[in-house]
């Protein structure tokens, strides 16, 4: 277990291609409400996830937490387009992606990133001038 936190926490995966970051969301008086985590590729692109406890849905938190989650990514790790994968039918996933510039990907982007028939991809290129130096 010792040896398994350890390589876990390098951050790394273990060919070392790519990096595995992990962010916790909690609130002041809460417990962790949630987290939000990328792997970022060696192509400078990263794949995003988060969770959010559903007592916190509807509050602007995940959209709160997944931007800042970009913006570090933008600025820490010159990451140059996300991709989100996600079961079709959750909406408010949609709905989130959207609002912060993520778009439906090809069937092609689809078979690249190998997600599941039920599952939708959804990406979104972050422009220089939007990064801060």
């Amino acid at each position: 277990l010792r040896t398994r936190f350890a390589k876990l926490e390098t951050r790394h995966s273990a060919d070392g291609q790519e990096q595995w970051l992990n962010w916790v969301i909690c609130l002041p008086g809460h417990h962790l409400i949630g987290y939000v985590q990328a792997t970022v590729r060696a192509d400078g692109s990263a794949l995003i996830a988060y969770e959010l406890a559903s007592a916190f849905w509807g509050k602007g938190l995940a959209h709160e937490g997944v931007s800042a989650m970009i913006e570090e990514l933008a600025t820490q790790y010159g990451t140059q387009a996300l991709w989100a994968v996600f079961k079709r039918e959750n909406r408010r996933s949609i709905r989130l992606l959207t609002r912060l510039g993520f778009a439906l990907t090809t069937a092609a982007q689809h078979f690249e990133l190998d997600a599941e028939p039920d599952e939708s991809v959804m990406r979104r290129r972050i422009a220089a001038t939007t990064r801060c130096a």
